[in-house]
């Protein structure tokens, strides 16, 4: 049995096309069935503005409190323990919620996490929903 040449230079295998064609006609025809299954809907509720909300006029002026890496604490640049830390936190927390002002928690790089949990805590058992976290300016 002899291979066909092209032009008497010697032996030429072709290639056999036939079942690459099989091969991607079926992979075709796999991704035209489940295409339309990937893009069903997904129906979500979110959540609609209350027009009937004012926002307020003046917010109250934030408070700051500043953790250094040793774990004391200062509100609004003035050194407080923990006592007094909590005592601060109960007094603003018993303005309207409306009016109460939010607490901006400076923590040190160095600080360990639980000493900023324990102040996320306290703020949370008190009724805070105004916090947010502030990055030193390289002190």
């Amino acid at each position: 049995m002899a291979f066909s040449t092209g032009g008497g230079k010697g032996p030429m295998a072709d290639i056999n096309v036939t079942p690459l064609v099989d091969v991607m006609l079926v992979l075709l025809i796999i991704f035209m069935i489940t295409a339309p299954i990937m893009t069903h809907k997904i129906k979500i509720d979110l959540p609609q503005p209350n027009p009937n909300v004012i926002p307020p006029t003046n917010p109250p002026e934030p408070i700051r409190l500043k953790i250094d890496q040793s774990g004391a604490f200062y509100w609004n640049d003035t050194p407080v323990d923990e006592a007094q830390l909590k005592t601060q936190i109960a007094v603003i927390s018993t303005k309207a919620e409306s009016e109460q002002p939010e607490v901006q928690i400076d923590a040190a790089d160095q600080v360990p996490y639980q000493v900023v949990a324990r102040v996320l805590a306290d703020a949370k058992s008190y009724g805070l929903n105004k916090i947010g976290f502030t990055e030193s300016s390289g002190q």
